[in-house]
């Protein structure tokens, strides 16, 4: 898939603007909590690689994988 900097740079936030969300909501996470868990995890070093294609996924698929990597009680 092509698309450009700019693009990518707006997908990417946009998704990560949701993760961080659904973990103050699904994981009981304050903002700064979530944060740090999200910037923190191997998942958004692959959002942030535009050659794996995760950025382009749903952010309940993408919400699996961070679950599956740093599960929370």
């Amino acid at each position: 898939m092509n698309v450009t900097l700019s693009e990518f740079q707006y997908l990417k936030e946009s998704l990560s603007k949701d993760l961080i969300a659904m973990l103050m909501e699904k994981k009981s996470l304050s903002m700064e909590a979530a944060f740090r868990y999200y910037y923190g995890s191997q998942t958004f070093k692959k959002i942030s690689n535009p050659e794996t294609g995760l950025f382009f996924q749903s952010p309940g698929y993408v919400f699996s994988y961070l679950e599956e990597e740093l599960p929370l009680s």
